[in-house]
């Protein structure tokens, strides 16, 4: 039987990229680490990582194991937790993971309402970009994540999570202000020979972009690549490009130096969604219900 301490130690490099991050996070030297892990692998019989002076990569083996590990700590992580709780010990600590405009614009007011109905639990915020994150919440890292999946972008498999989706938040087309589109409703198609501005190739707001825009038939060529959307806005009022932005960014940016529709068309809208394991134990429920009130509050 594989020993379940080395197989948390493959997840924590995994999950930190590299045995000196995951050696600082477990409190432990970063030879010890890689003594684990070379053990793992004489038990296995095969290579589990691949180590550069970068950090480390997963081989196919290592891959395989990280799925079954990451399932393995948070069971243990569930057993702890449920043991406390028959002992009569309260939650003390909720994890959350939200990507940046989640995180500015629906965690604040949850995380405020959660301290106050429960003093007693620490809470913590870490940033995670999509489509990371589900083997956080997998391997019990994080409690909850909050997520999301734009038009033209498969989601990740959530084997053993539950994943529901609390807001639809509109992609609208946005143009400096004076543009001769501005006021109208054009098409993708009608804008083939502009300039956009959006994320580097793979990066889900460019995925979105080039499938709706293969859908009318055409391509659209990325003048400027940049996933920041206050960069992009900044750009739009320079007048330098044009671009499709989440309606919760626009609603947050100063209303100036630019104009914004729905494209006309299929509508275009990213979802955002939570994620947490099948079986939450207490206060995880709670958390949820006072997001999915944030997800209501929201403009839609």
């Amino acid at each position: 039987m594989l020993d379940a301490d080395r197989v948390r130690v493959l997840v924590e490099v995994a999950h930190a990229g590299s045995i000196a991050a995951a050696a600082e996070r477990m409190s432990f030297t970063a030879p010890a680490l890689s003594q684990q892990l070379a053990k793992l692998e004489r038990e296995l019989g095969c290579a589990l990582v691949e180590r550069s002076r970068t950090g480390v990569r997963l081989t196919r083996a290592g891959r395989v194991l990280l799925a079954y590990g990451e399932r393995v700590v948070g069971e243990l992580r569930d057993a702890e937790s449920a043991v406390r709780a028959a002992a009569g010990e309260p939650p003390q600590r909720l994890s959350l993971g939200a990507f940046a405009s989640a995180g500015k614009l629906l965690v604040p007011g949850a995380l405020a309402a959660f301290g106050q109905a429960h003093p007693q639990v620490r809470l913590s915020l870490s940033d995670v970009e999509p489509p990371d994150g589900y083997g956080l919440v997998t391997s019990g890292e994080l409690d909850l994540l909050i997520t999301h999946r734009y038009p033209g972008v498969q989601p990740p498999a959530a084997t053993g999570l539950h994943r529901e989706r609390i807001l639809v938040d509109p992609l609208l087309l946005v143009l400096p202000e004076g543009h001769p589109a501005a006021g109208t409703a054009p098409r993708l198609a009608d804008l083939a020979d502009q300039e956009w501005i959006c994320g580097a190739p793979g990066i889900s707001n460019r995925v979105a972009l080039e499938s709706a825009a293969a859908a009318e038939g055409v391509r659209v060529p990325v003048a400027y690549e940049t996933r920041d959307y206050e960069v992009m806005l900044a750009l739009i009022r320079a007048g330098v490009g044009i671009g499709l932005v989440p309606r919760m960014i626009l609603d947050d940016a100063p209303a100036s130096g630019w104009v914004a529709a729905p494209p006309a068309g299929a509508p275009l809208a990213r979802e955002i969604s939570i994620v947490h394991r099948r079986r939450p134990p207490a206060p995880v429920p709670a958390m949820v219900d006072m997001l999915r009130r944030s997800a209501r509050r929201a403009p839609h």
